[in-house]
């Protein structure tokens, strides 16, 4: 985890849906990040099976709910990123998260700069200090660019030069 602020996470947890999950996935790997979570029987996302370099555990059903429970209950904290209204997974995200008791933060990306959005996740997080977070938020094809706008704001809150602790 050379250059990256891992005081503030040691580990990310996704499901490997298209979009906000996908990139909180693809970020970890990129960076040299443990990461993983659960996905549904089958691998299944909206674009067909997730290929096996996504190191993600198999529910035993093949629908969503199972998965984004899991997700929640078996990270320390959970990170929804949106834009737009609050509705479908991402929702039901939320509500997992109230349900288990569980730290979790919504940042609307289309509400905030990028800096904005950095200095409340790193803030949250320095408070927090979660060893496992969980990064939700809507798939590409309900929201485009998620995929691209989560990883920016991954890169400049943990890759960043500014230290919020």
């Amino acid at each position: 985890m050379t250059g990256i602020k891992h005081w503030l996470i040691e580990r990310i947890v996704s499901g490997g849906q298209t979009g906000a999950d996908r990139a909180a996935l693809d970020w970890a790997h990129r960076h040299g990040v443990p990461h993983g979570g659960w996905c549904p029987k089958g691998r299944l996302a909206a674009d067909g099976p997730l290929p096996a370099h996504y190191p993600l555990q198999e529910t035993e059903s093949a629908g969503y709910r199972q998965r984004t429970k899991l997700n929640v209950r078996d990270s320390d904290a959970t990170l929804i990123l949106n834009r737009g209204p609050l509705d479908g997974g991402t929702l039901q995200t939320l509500r997992f998260a109230r349900m288990l008791g569980k730290p979790h933060l919504v940042i609307q990306l289309d509400e905030l700069t990028l800096d904005e959005a950095v200095k409340q996740v790193r803030a949250w997080l320095s408070e927090g200090r979660f060893s496992a977070l969980n990064v939700a938020g809507p798939r590409e094809e309900k929201r485009p660019g998620i995929h691209a706008s989560v990883r920016a704001l991954l890169d400049a809150c943990f890759l960043g030069g500014c230290d919020t602790r």
